[in-house]
């Protein structure tokens, strides 16, 4: 029998905790500026919650002059009822209506609020720099969306038609009971719901951690099935079914004992507030009964003190539910809260200006790079770009050659030196303006899960039908997209994979032709592209870069004997430079990466 021991992934087996230095105030206070644009709504929403709440406390005193007005002598008890009768009616319709009143006064309110926050953290999001899209779990980003939309949504709903409700009731019922009846009365009941909220709150905090484990459980089981599912062909060839299923018996196996705690301890909780809600009204009960053998009371006050007793217990018995809801909302929103303070590491100068292209000559002046002091990208690289001019960069694989690219389009600011456009140096520059002046072929083109048209149009958006057909031309795909069933409408698959490498390049051509920029760059957008469909994009390369100022960052060195000059990085250092021949005369680093790629090439024909 073999023993398998394999290391269990961070994902799997993980407890979630919960967040326990939140600051809950902070977050609702954070979350008021959601709220407060439609502040009217939410004042006309908190009048009709007192309305409904006053008809509501309203019903047992009118009920209890009912009971009172039958229990009198027959002479009264035809006529007095009747009009009691109908104003119990109309204050239980008044309560009824005014609480789905307020439901669609606030629902422009919890709606807009889910809006705006979602918009928010989406334009933040946009904002942050490609450092932290790097790091980022996609997964992770958007269920924090989506949960943190959706507990502005439920915080609103558990504050305004639940804990505010339940203590409007509270006081009005304190109100009627001290001053009309013997203080004991609302002592008792004082007591009983004070115990009971105390109850409530410790035991559901206590109880939540087992809620906490099955939840965690829950997610790694469900992730252990899928990755093995997913894994299914690798599962079979080292024919380790069983251990798959061993792994996922053994997970499921502790959620079932945290689920059957969880379980247990939600019916311990049920049972100790069913328990003192009768102890509490069994004690009413009897000082009530007592005031009406006395004759202090009437059966009128007996009905009032029960149904009003009854009456608040009734929203408090979802306290627990309603208390862990918030907890989880709350955690949920400081998550948000979180996301939209990280800082943004990119950003305009209060005095940037739009970047004027005079001539659209390229700049890198001692520039130095790192992502952190432990990991140094580019060291004291210069070079000049003129207008018109085709520079080329290669080198080895991590020698920096991506990371010119992305400073150039300031997707991270260079830790010393300038780079310069047109002789303004783009940390100056609004982001927008610079973007605008830079179009990228990317070695890996990545398409919107939508049509064809709409990707093209993407560079442009307000180009015109006629304007996109021209650019699919001059790329070459004209021809494929209109042989397509539904042409330009035809929609790509996520990321365009329904689209071959060859075909989702050519639309990234035709869009930067749409986009017409006055600098163009090609970051190896041949390198995974077969022999032929090289040439052929080559081709269409050359012919839009005639007149551009061009840099090509490649792989392949034959892609770039053409270059006005090629730069040779290594380890972050501009290692060589000149065109082709010399640096073939040169017999450096690029005359022996040249010989090992010939040779390989050779290889394989």
């Amino acid at each position: 029998m073999r023993v398998l021991e394999i290391a269990t992934h961070p994902a799997f087996g993980r407890t979630e905790k919960e967040h326990s230095n939140r600051q809950d105030w902070q977050n609702i206070r954070a979350m008021m500026p959601y709220v407060w644009t439609y502040r009217g709504r939410v004042l006309l929403a908190l009048g009709c919650l007192v309305i409904s709440k006053l008809a509501m406390v309203g019903v047992p005193v009118v009920l209890k002059y009912i009971v009172d007005g039958l229990d009198a002598d027959s002479g009264q008890a035809v006529v007095l009822p009747i009009s009691l009768l109908l104003a119990y009616g109309l204050l239980r319709f008044i309560n009824s209506g005014f609480n789905e009143l307020r439901d669609a006064i606030f629902a422009r309110v919890r709606f807009h609020a889910m809006k705006a926050l979602s918009v928010s953290v989406l334009s933040h999001l946009h904002e942050l720099s490609l450092r932290y899209h790097l790091e980022r779990n996609t997964g992770a980003i958007s269920r924090d969306m989506e949960r943190g939309a959706q507990s502005i949504s439920s915080i609103l709903n558990y504050l305004v038609f639940n804990i505010i409700p339940t203590a409007a009731e509270f006081l009005l019922v304190a109100i009627i009971l001290l001053s009309q009846y013997d203080s004991s009365f609302a002592g008792v009941i004082f007591f009983s719901v004070i115990f009971y909220i105390g109850f409530t709150l410790a035991v559901t905090e206590w109880r939540m951690h087992y809620r906490h484990e099955m939840n965690a459980l829950d997610s790694s089981a469900n992730g252990r099935a899928m990755d093995s599912l997913m894994n299914y062909e690798t599962v079979k060839y080292f024919n380790n079914d069983e251990h798959e299923i061993t792994r996922y018996r053994d997970t499921m196996g502790m959620w079932e004992e945290a689920a059957v705690k969880s379980q247990s301890t939600m019916s311990m909780l049920n049972f100790g507030q069913a328990l003192i809600i009768a102890i509490g009204v069994t004690g009413i009960m009897t000082m009530a009964a007592m005031g009406v053998v006395n004759q202090e009371l009437s059966l009128g006050d007996l009905v009032l003190i029960n149904t009003m007793m009854l009456q608040l217990f009734l929203p408090l018995g979802f306290l627990g539910i309603i208390y862990r809801s918030l907890k989880y909302a709350l955690a949920d929103m400081d998550m948000v809260n979180k996301l939209l303070q990280r800082p943004i590491e990119i950003t305009d100068h209060v005095d940037a200006r739009p970047l004027e292209i005079k001539q659209a000559d390229i700049e890198f002046r001692n520039v130095g790079f790192h992502y952190n002091e432990d990991r140094r990208i580019l060291e004291d690289v210069s070079f000049k770009l003129k207008d018109g001019e085709k520079l080329a960069i290669v080198g080895p694989s991590g020698a920096g050659k991506s990371t010119i690219a992305r400073l150039l389009f300031r997707f991270y600011d260079v830790s010393q030196g300038q780079v310069l456009i047109s002789g303004q140096d783009i940390a100056g520059v609004t982001q927008q303006s610079l973007r605008e002046a830079i179009g990228i072929v990317p070695q890996d083109t990545v398409l919107f899960n939508d049509s064809i048209l709409y990707n093209l149009q993407y560079a442009r958006p307000q180009a015109t039908l006629e304007e996109i057909r021209e650019v699919a031309r001059l790329a070459d795909i004209d021809q494929f997209i209109e042989a397509l069933p539904q042409g330009y409408d035809t929609i790509v698959g996520e990321r365009g994979l329904k689209l071959s490498g060859g075909e989702k390049q050519r639309v990234a051509i035709a869009r930067v032709l749409l986009k017409d920029p006055a600098i163009l760059v090609f970051d190896e957008a041949t390198s995974s592209l077969d022999s032929q469909s090289e040439k052929n994009i080559l081709g269409a390369l050359t012919r839009i870069s005639t007149n551009k100022t061009t840099l090509v960052i490649a792989h392949r060195l034959s892609t770039v004997i053409d270059a006005d000059r090629i730069i040779v990085l290594d380890q972050g250092r501009v290692k060589e430079q000149g065109d082709h021949e010399a640096l073939i005369s040169a017999d450096g680093l690029y005359a022996q990466l040249w010989r090992m790629q010939q040779k390989k090439t050779q290889e394989v024909q």
